[in-house]
């Protein structure tokens, strides 16, 4: 499949968001990527249920809403009716993980495990046959503007080779420090769909940065 570029909405500018969303919705991105986090589970909080809403209110494309709160499960009904389309847990911050899934399953909405750099791919064996994607966190969670880590780049190997065999129509999912200087080898290592916050948000031009990110696999296919 061609990749996906879900450009980051905590990246956007909040005094013109409905400009930055239509923006979104005419370009060449497939989802919007929607941080919620909560000040306990990372060390900073960005936005909640009204955010949500009123981003939905104008996005005409999929909301992949990434949870990075403790408790996920008390909000997966309200974030569906939100507008969710892809709900994502953190591993780390759900102690029954595989009822969360089921949750958000019953919810109506796709299911995402995303894991924090220090967490190792292997501990999602187990649930991997019932997710639809897996986040695979290339910065620490909570902030914008981090600098990449390179060992992301073998954990999306090992993760694609695992996917391979128990769930091949797994999406796999890398945020963090995502740009158009090494897209090619996350493509390669695997991923298949990317966020990018500062890349787009602070580009000259947001919707051309979009387009370049998403033609990028056009090019390493025809060089």
């Amino acid at each position: 499949m061609k990749h996906l570029i879900a450009p980051s909405v905590l990246s956007a500018d909040f005094a013109n968001l409905q400009r930055d969303i239509e923006m979104v919705n005419s370009s060449e991105a497939d989802w919007f990527h929607v941080d919620v986090m909560d000040g306990v589970f990372v060390p900073n909080i960005s936005f909640g249920f009204p955010v949500m809403e009123a981003i939905k209110k104008h996005a005409t494309k999929p909301l992949d809403v990434h949870l990075m709160i403790v408790n996920p499960d008390h909000y997966i009904e309200r974030f569906a009716a939100a507008g969710a389309s892809v709900i994502t847990v953190h591993y780390e911050a759900c102690t029954h993980l595989h009822r969360t899934v089921q949750a958000i399953h019953a919810a109506g909405c796709k299911a995402g495990v995303a894991i924090n750099p220090h967490t190792p791919v292997a501990l999602l064996k187990d649930i991997l046959v019932d997710l639809d994607l897996v986040l695979v966190m290339s910065v620490n969670p909570g902030f914008g503007g981090q600098k990449f880590i390179p060992n992301t780049l073998n954990k999306l190997r090992e993760l694609k080779a695992m996917a391979s065999a128990i769930n091949p129509d797994l999406l796999i999912e890398v945020d963090g420090g995502v740009g158009i200087q090494n897209l090619a080898d996350l493509i390669q290592a695997g991923a298949e769909v990317f966020v990018a916050g500062n890349a787009i948000f602070g580009a000259p031009s947001p919707s051309v940065m979009i387009s370049e990110l998403k033609q990028l696999d056009a090019q390493l296919k025809s060089s």
